[in-house]
C-alpha cells in the first residue's frame, strides 16, 4: 500500500477538531513534503520523524508526501510526529494499515523514537468524546467515521495518557516509544 490514513486532533482550545493525516509514498527524487497549513513546529516534524524511524531500525522511504486535512485549519505543535511516523510505516507496509482504523494518535517523537509528553491530551479526548456522542445524530459525524459510531481508542505518550483517561467513555493507551507502539499495533504484544 502506498497510501495510509491516520487520525489525530488539532490542539484548538475547547474543541480539538479532527485532523486526518494522509501519507502517500511515490517513486522519484528524495523528498519529504508536508502540506495542509503546517506551522514551523509541524514542518520540523520531517527531521524528528526521519531520525526516529531510522534510529528505531525502520525503513524510511525515499519520497513522501504528508497531507494534514482539513487544509484551512492551522496545525501546530509536535503532536503530529507520531501520526506522520505511523502513516509512513503503514504506507510502506511495515505495520498493518488496518491497525490504524478506529484509533487516534498524537505525540511528539524524540530522535531516539521515545514519545514525549504533550499538552492538550485532555482536550483531545474531550473532542473525540463530543464528536462520537453526536455521530449517531449528525450526518457529518457519521460520514467522518465511515458510518461506525464506535468510540475511538486514543494512543498518546505515556506521560500524557493519564490526563486523557479522565474523560469517561474513551479508551486511552500510553506508549513509551515508537517501537513498543508498533509492536502493539502489529499484534506482537498485549499492550503498549
Amino acid at each position: 500500500m502506498s497510501l495510509a490514513v491516520v487520525r489525530s486532533r488539532a490542539p484548538a482550545p475547547g474543541r480539538a477538531p479532527e485532523v486526518t493525516v494522509e501519507v502517500h509514498l511515490a517513486n522519484g527524487l528524495p523528498s519529504f513534503s508536508i502540506v495542509g497549513l503546517p506551522d514551523l513546529e509541524v514542518r520540523e516534524s520531517r527531521e524528528r520523524v526521519r531520525a526516529a524511524l531510522q534510529n528505531c531500525g525502520s525503513d524510511f522511504p525515499v519520497r513522501r508526501t504528508v497531507n494534514l486535512a482539513p487544509a484551512d485549519l492551522p496545525k501546530e505543535s509536535g503532536r503530529f510526529d507520531l501520526p506522520i511516523a505511523l502513516g509512513i510505516l503503514a504506507a510502506s507496509g511495515q505495520i498493518p494499515a488496518e491497525a490504524l482504523l478506529h484509533r487516534e494518535f498524537a505525540g511528539e517523537l524524540s530522535l531516539t523514537g521515545a514519545l514525549r509528553p504533550m499538552r492538550g491530551a485532555f482536550a483531545m479526548a474531550c473532542g473525540a468524546a463530543r464528536q462520537y456522542a453526536g455521530a449517531g445524530s449528525s450526518l457529518d459525524g457519521a460520514a467522518m467515521r465511515d458510518s461506525d459510531p464506535r468510540m475511538p481508542e486514543i494512543y498518546l505518550p505515556l506521560g500524557s495518557a493519564a490526563e486523557a483517561a479522565l474523560v469517561p467513555g474513551i479508551d486511552v493507551f500510553g506508549a513509551a516509544d515508537l517501537p513498543a507502539l508498533c509492536a502493539h499495533l502489529s499484534g506482537s504484544v498485549d499492550g503498549a
